[in-house]
């Protein structure tokens, strides 16, 4: 194999998982679908693609350094589909996680960013990647599961909520188009929402903006409850 061939993927079955109450009864598997596990090696080929997917529906962009700080640390938890009916098995869907102590309490799982070709949507496949990926969160002993979305993504909402998510926290004029949104949180575990939080946990030292982005021109210094920058992009 030469070094401009493509890495075979890593494909999963609908039982590469651990199954969770919550992905294996919603997980489809429509013809000519693949579902893959990202890995490091496969970044030259679709991470470019994921950038595209995404930026195309978002109500702001990401700058590659946010994509890094996800995919470097939990590349494990990013799932994506392709379509192996084309030439180079083009991705058509994906999902973007992390998981980590929320401010020194609960492991929480975080659902960053979501996306779905439009001639791909009504298949399930939306709902089928984030339940792989609340199932390997879950055999990583995740406590909970949080995401934001924009109130007026109908749809998004109804896949969230159909996968036991609820709404927890009105957030007013939080995209930089002016549109509000919905924190929604998934407990994992009996007890996780009166689990104590420490106000002051801030393992960056500048309000949980990771290092590998502190740089990026989209995220200057002194903007307000930085602990939710990398959600903004939630389709």
């Amino acid at each position: 194999m030469s070094n401009d061939d493509p890495e075979p993927l890593q494909s999963l079955s609908t039982t590469a998982l651990s199954p969770s109450e919550v992905g294996k009864l919603i997980q489809t598997n429509p013809p000519n679908i693949e579902y893959v596990q990202y890995g490091i090696s496969l970044e030259p080929k679709y991470l470019p693609q994921m950038r595209a997917l995404i930026a195309k529906d978002l109500s702001e962009p990401y700058s590659i350094y946010v994509y890094r700080y996800f995919l470097y640390q939990w590349p494990e938890l990013c799932f994506f589909a392709v379509d192996t009916t084309t030439e180079d098995k083009d991705l058509v869907a994906v999902v973007i996680c992390k998981l980590e102590k929320h401010r020194g309490g609960p492991l929480r799982g975080y659902i960053a960013m979501l996306a779905t070709k439009d001639a791909y949507r009504g298949k399930g496949l939306a709902k089928t990647l984030v339940s792989k990926a609340i199932d390997l969160m879950i055999v990583k002993d995740a406590d909970e599961i949080a995401l934001e979305t924009e109130e007026t993504n109908v749809a998004a909402m109804k896949l969230y909520e159909s996968l036991g998510f609820l709404r927890s926290k009105k957030l007013h004029r939080y995209y930089l188009n002016g549109n509000s949104a919905y924190r929604l949180l998934l407990y994992l575990k009996p007890g996780v929402a009166s689990m104590p939080l420490d106000e002051f946990y801030d393992p960056y030292g500048y309000g949980d903006l990771p290092p590998s982005a502190q740089d990026d021109p989209r995220y200057p210094s002194g903007q307000e409850d930085k602990d939710d920058l990398f959600s903004r992009g939630i389709i």
